[in-house]
């Protein structure tokens, strides 16, 4: 009988995955058995490999390494394979329900002593071969049902759960001794830990195939079979929801005793994708039968559940993309299929384990950085500390690529990928409106939110598919740059939700969306992989996206969106926000279709500068010269602490203070540069930014609104960068801090190199009497050379300091004939003489349009009462226009007068 047979006779049994046969089943229990009886008469005879042992040597023998290499990464090839041997492990598992004869069985001979509690079964089907029972199915399910379903980690003590949890990760986190991977990986190549991560990924890829496997023939055995599995599933899931909890992190110790690991989700979620994929291809007819409805379904029994077939629990009280309106019913399904729960199963359980493990590499990740820091720091000190640090840096790399190993199988990723471009293929469908089951083309403008299935769909939906291409971004590039023919739906995913808060309301969720682009668009530092056909390249993907225009200004929109989010952290919050949008910006800049668009909503913005809601580009603007100013205040405030402290610490000042009093200092100085450092990040972006959008976008900067605004501000910082208090900034190393003053000095002459050649730009210039000075633009000029810049940048920049130097001489000359003006002509916020006054209409004051329209572009209130205020409700105080404009004529004659008299 060939293998195929074999197969075919126990396609009933769900346990067939576990075997190529029911006679390599028997085969294996028949060696297991006489290993047993030499073991009894003292033959040391060593045990043959079955096939899966026989693949490790094989992958190994393979290698050009040495035993002494080999051996350094495995402690020998027996561990390896007693430690991820897929087969051996779970056949040995079911094997204990074979022979309960011998005592060894239950603890020892590659059982885990978890397993213990199995004799129970083993009991029951004492003298049966439970590969030809009938019943095997509901022996099984009955195994599976934890002691207490309400307690999620149970769920891992179970039958299934023991299967589960087997895995690279730590058995118990953060112990690594006698963890068996990855041990001391700096005294290992990288060539050793890539042969160790491709033999664990082949392992891992065997052993989700046959939980895949298991489950798939438990699911079509009986219907019976079939909900008393999902029912498992179900509360499973529900049980394991503390997870997400932001507590979970913070008390590991009650976490892992309430909740199931980290490598049991991995693995449930690895075998649940295999189920999904199916209908996970983007033009699946299957994919659009989804129902969303099924998450809003509460307060079901048993039975209910059964005929419906809805097994998950709980997902009512989860927060979905849009508020449902008061008015509007879902209209539930008599029975959900099966594309429905396997989607929402598997997103509930990505959702709990793999955003988990996720969060855990990027913290390890930061913390290796930081330990390494401190270690060659204690080494280069000769520092007592270093043998522990370089111990703590080793633990912590352990973890780091078992965790990494862990995530990163190949397979598990690829299916991952195809489940979310397929969701976000389904997301965009529910955000057109669409019922049916045929795809409908996507087309701008979007049609009215009306009734939107939206509101059934949990925000952890569109939560996975953004953490999955952040993670992609961060620990799995290669897989980006070959899947970039199915990234376009992405970009369609991103384009209706980001800028669209009636779409998705959450504002946090939007900005993480600015991530996901950064994440699958091409990187301006990425080197070209020649293994990497261009025809897959990103770049052709992004750069000739049909609705360029749409995406960028869902981008510029988010940008403004993340200003006011209503959370008490919104202020530090929103610069995290806006950093990954700087780059995507300026790559867009540099393609035409995106240029073009963002130029548009620029021009759309001159021609509305009154409108009764501020055009969105003038928000933008506004807002990215608030955020270079602070940053870049704050950044030159933390450089000159971290300078008198260096000082200090160079003096020696340090040495008579107290251990305690020292490592405060210490900590203070090592917190004012991470300060530093992401101040300065983050203005070299913003200021970058006003450097390339001012070389084609020029009116509005010019405008009173912005004018005076990001000419005090480029004026305030030439004064820092070049004038006489450059001095606190110079800190020992300009690099440790991104601090990064002749690139400053050269974007923000490149600004004003740029709106020079506006009269009314140029003549605003002087008027900034808190720093501007011909002396400055001096300072300037003379750095510039200093920096070697191009010598028409120079010389450019020496003629605009000429004509600016002229434009003030003239302008000191008129403000000592105006300096008398009477306090009804001077605006009241400003103290300066209105060119243009006029009337807020609850407060009934005058200022000056100019000062007015700057305040509203952030605050769209009166000033002076906080009553709501647009610009479409001022009125121009006509009258005293006139009265200013005689005042101007007669102190213009007069002074007109005099000097003909001294002439």
């Amino acid at each position: 009988m060939t293998d195929q047979e074999n197969n075919n006779s126990i396609s009933s049994n769900p346990f067939a995955a576990l075997f190529g046969s029911v006679a390599a089943a028997k085969h294996f229990a028949a060696v297991q058995k006489q290993q047993q009886l030499r073991q009894l008469t003292g033959d040391e005879t060593s045990v043959s490999q079955d096939d899966s042992d026989n693949s490790v040597s094989e992958s190994l023998d393979d290698c050009d390494y040495s035993v002494a290499e080999i051996s350094r990464s495995f402690r020998s090839q027996r561990e390896l394979c007693e430690q991820l041997n897929i087969n051996h492990m779970i056949q040995r598992i079911f094997l204990i329900t074979l022979d309960n004869s011998d005592p060894s069985m239950k603890s020892g001979n590659g059982i885990p002593a978890r397993c213990v509690y199995l004799e129970e079964m083993a009991a029951d089907l004492d003298a049966q071969d439970w590969l030809d029972m009938d019943n095997v199915e509901q022996v099984f399910a009955g195994y599976i049902q934890p002691k207490d379903p309400s307690n999620g980690q149970m769920y891992q003590k179970t039958l299934l759960g023991t299967i589960l949890n087997i895995s690279c990760l730590l058995k118990t986190p953060g112990v690594v001794e006698n963890h068996g991977y990855f041990l001391n990986p700096s005294r290992s190549s990288p060539q050793e830990i890539k042969v160790q991560e491709s033999n664990i990924h082949q392992f891992m890829a065997q052993f989700h195939e046959k939980i895949y496997q298991m489950l798939k023939n438990l699911l079509q055995l009986s219907p019976e079979t079939k909900h008393r599995i999902l029912s498992w599933l179900g509360n499973c899931l529900h049980a394991n929801a503390g997870r997400t909890k932001i507590w979970a992190n913070q008390m590991p110790e009650i976490f892992f005793q309430m909740y199931a690991s980290d490598a049991f989700f991995l693995n449930l979620g690895a075998a649940l994708l295999k189920l999904c994929q199916p209908f996970c291809k983007p033009k699946s007819a299957r994919l659009l039968t989804f129902n969303p409805t099924y998450c809003a379904l509460k307060e079901l029994n048993e039975e209910e559940r059964r005929s419906k077939n809805v097994h998950m629990k709980g997902l009512e009280k989860e927060t979905c993309l849009i508020p449902a309106l008061s008015e509007q019913e879902p209209e539930f399904a008599n029975s959900y299929n099966l594309v429905t729960e396997n989607l929402v199963l598997t997103q509930y359980t990505l959702h709990l384990g793999f955003h988990r493990l996720h969060d855990q590499m990027v913290k390890i990740n930061q913390s290796l950085h930081r330990l390494q820091v401190a270690w060659r720091e204690a080494q280069q000190s000769s520092s007592p500390a270093a043998d522990s640090l370089r111990e703590q840096f080793e633990r912590l790399m352990t973890i780091y690529l078992s965790t990494k190993t862990a995530v990163t199988e190949p397979q598990m990723l690829q299916n991952c990928l195809n489940l979310q471009v397929s969701m976000a293929v389904l997301l965009v469908q529910l955000a057109v409106g669409n019922c049916g089951t045929e795809p409908l083309e996507l087309t701008f403008p979007l049609p009215a939110v009306q009734d939107s299935a939206l509101a059934y769909v949990p925000e952890f939906f569109a939560d996975n598919l953004g953490d999955f291409f952040i993670f992609l971004r961060r620990f799995a590039d290669d897989i980006l740059e070959t899947s970039a023919d199915s990234l376009e739906h992405i970009l369609h995913f991103v384009t209706v939700f980001m800028g669209d808060v009636e779409r998705m309301k959450n504002p946090h969720l939007r900005a993480k969306l600015a991530e996901v682009l950064e994440a699958v668009m091409p990187h301006l530092d990425q080197a070209q992989n020649p293994l990497v056909s261009s025809v897959f390249h990103r770049k052709r993907v992004f750069c000739s996206y049909q609705n360029a225009a749409h995406l960028a200004e869902a981008l510029i929109r988010v940008f403004v969106d993340i200003e006011f989010t209503g959370d008490p952290h919104q202020f530090e919050q929103k610069f995290n926000y806006r950093r990954p949008m700087y780059p995507i910006l300026r790559y867009m800049w540099g393609t035409d279709s995106y240029r073009q668009s963002i130029k548009a909503l620029a021009d759309y913005a001159s021609e509305n500068l009154e409108a009764m809601n501020p055009p969105l580009f003038l928000r933008f603007l506004n807002l990215l010269m608030n955020d270079a100013i602070f940053l870049l205040d704050e950044a030159i405030q933390y450089l000159s602490k971290i300078k008198v402290q260096q000082i200090e610490k160079d003096r020696g000042e340090w040495d008579s203070l107290s251990p305690e009093a020292r490592r405060e200092k210490e900590s203070s100085l090592q917190m004012f540069g991470q300060l530093a450092r992401f101040h300065n990040i983050m203005s070299n972006e913003t200021i970058g930014t006003l450097a390339f959008l001012t070389s084609e976008i020029k009116s509005l900067f010019v405008h009173p609104f912005l004018a005076e605004r990001i000419i005090s501000m480029l004026n305030y910082f030439l004064q820092h960068l070049v004038g006489p208090k450059m001095g606190a900034l110079k800190v020992k190393d300009f690099s440790e801090f991104d601090f990064k003053p002749q690139q400053l000095v050269s974007d923000i002459c490149t600004i004003y190199l740029n709106l020079g050649d506006e009269e009314n730009f140029c003549a605003t210039v002087p008027k900034d009497g808190r720093s501007y000075s011909p002396t400055l633009f001096a300072q300037t000029v003379r750095v510039l050379k200093k920096i070697n810049k191009p010598g028409n940048m120079i010389v450019s920049f020496s003629n605009l300091a000429e004509r600016i130097k002229s434009l003030a001489d003239r302008q000191q000359q008129e403000e000592e004939t105006y300096a008398d003006a009477c306090d009804e002509f001077l605006d009241p916020i400003m103290s300066t003489l209105m060119s243009d006054p006029v009337i807020l209409p609850s407060s009934r004051v005058t200022v000056d349009r100019s000062t007015i329209a700057r305040h509203l572009l952030s605050d769209q209130t009166d000033p002076f009462n906080r009553s709501p205020l647009t610009m479409d409700q001022i009125r121009p105080n006509t009258e005293l226009k006139e009265k200013i404009q005689r005042w101007l004529a007669e102190r213009k004659k007069q002074k007109e007068e005099l000097d003909d008299t001294l002439n």
